[in-house]
């Protein structure tokens, strides 16, 4: 059963590049987590929503939240991504599908691709509790981000 707003966050820990092990569950429990799932690197939707996230970070920032961006794509793809974008935080490779299956954020079936990650989007509180949950089958359609702010600002992760 995949993980979904009220349940407890699992730990975990990829790479965000080749032998750079990020060990996100260090984060869960302890301060509000961002789980940014998204199909795969440098198509233009990806792209259009890890700059829109870059361009935006600074209000990002000012909320206390770590944040995470999380494909299936090698930890060489996703570390040239977020160099070439110049994204500020982490983007991660779950390149076994893990992670992904466990949030069950994995298409069967995308275009004759099998195990793509869908685009979706998590909130974990402070407790580690999932408060957020948007998982789409369209990966054109991209996660509404002032309502995912709106979300971690309720939480008054800087109080």
């Amino acid at each position: 059963m995949a993980i979904r707003k009220g349940d407890h966050a699992s730990p975990f820990t990829l790479a965000s590049k080749p032998g750079n092990p990020v060990d996100v569950g260090a984060h869960i429990g302890s301060e509000p987590v961002v789980l940014l799932f998204f199909p795969l690197a440098f198509s233009p939707v990806c792209t259009e929503e890890m700059c829109s996230m870059r361009d935006g970070w600074s209000a990002w920032q000012s909320l206390g939240a770590q944040v995470y961006g999380v494909s299936i794509d090698s930890p060489f793809v996703t570390e040239k991504f977020r160099a070439e974008l110049n994204i500020p935080f982490p983007i991660l490779s779950d390149f076994n599908k893990t992670v992904a299956a466990e949030y069950g954020a994995l298409h069967d079936d995308l275009k004759g691709m099998k195990g793509v990650t869908k685009r979706a989007a998590f909130v974990i509180d402070a407790g580690g509790t999932v408060v957020y949950d948007w998982v789409s089958d369209d990966p054109t359609k991209m996660p509404d981000l002032d309502e995912i702010k709106g979300v971690v600002a309720g939480l008054g992760a800087n109080a």
